[in-house]
């Protein structure tokens, strides 16, 4: 089944240089979409840029800069149909040991990121009564992690964010959808890992941290997390919005 909705249509994307959402943009351009792709620093293909990709410098933390991007796009591209919050960051510690600009950091981006895009997203969609917004969350919003609370708690808030706005938005026709991932190969991921273990310990399962492995045996791609939200942004999930798709491996036992 090929997956529709996606030509000529404006997608805007946060987190741009990471791996999902390098892999969603790469996804977006083959399915005919104009792509924004944004992210701290511009973000760039090896030097070949597409006809139908416009990069970005965006600090998603910074809400007037957000509203100004969006106003910018629809006036000098035209309406954006898709918004794709992927911009995150990850601060591991115990609590007893994070600093409140550490927490404050990490709520920047992953929460009130999240609730700058969807709000300057919202104001310009709900007129033209069309749009899918897709959040990439997080396994963590809906289980315990040791030494994660600031990453998780801040997940959370986005998640249940990202569901409020889907409930608000739903009589005009925008849908609002989550992807949760599990360990996933990024960064973020291997960043974590103190040597060329990791990927057996997390597949595993790590007891000490009370965290059970993954029972399809894998870690995750980009590309796996991306064809997850392609599909909740499409013409073939039309009658979904609200949605926290987990994409883990069955690492939380739950969907």
């Amino acid at each position: 089944m090929k997956l529709t909705g996606f030509d000529g249509k404006i997608a805007l994307v946060t987190g741009a240089n990471g791996g999902i959402g390098k892999a969603l943009v790469t996804l977006l351009l083959e399915s005919g979409a104009i792509v924004v792709a944004t992210d701290l620093t511009v973000p760039n293909d090896e030097g070949s840029m597409p006809s139908r990709l416009l990069a970005e410098a965006l600090d998603v933390a910074d809400a007037e800069a957000v509203d100004a991007l969006v106003e910018r796009v629809e006036r000098e591209l035209g309406p954006i149909d898709i918004g794709l919050n992927v911009a995150g960051v990850l601060q591991s510690g115990t609590v007893e040991t994070i600093t409140d600009d550490e927490w404050r950091r990490v709520f920047a981006v992953n929460s009130d990121g999240v609730f700058h895009l969807s709000r300057a997203l919202a104001r310009v969609m709900t007129s033209r009564r069309r749009g899918a917004i897709v959040t990439v969350s997080s396994n963590a919003a809906g289980v315990p992690r040791h030494a994660m609370a600031a990453y998780a708690a801040s997940k959370a808030a986005a998640t249940m964010f990202t569901r409020c706005l889907g409930l608000e938005l739903a009589p005009v026709g925008i849908r609002c959808n989550i992807v949760a991932p599990g360990s996933t190969l990024t960064p973020m991921q291997t960043g974590m890992w103190v040597d060329e273990q990791g990927a057996q310990r997390v597949i595993a399962g790590l007891p000490e941290h009370y965290k059970a492995g993954i029972p399809l045996g894998k870690l995750a791609t980009p590309d796996d997390i991306a064809h997850s939200v392609m599909f909740l942004l499409s013409d073939q999930a039309g009658h979904i919005t609200m949605s926290d798709l987990y994409v883990d491996g069955g690492a939380t036992l739950r969907a």
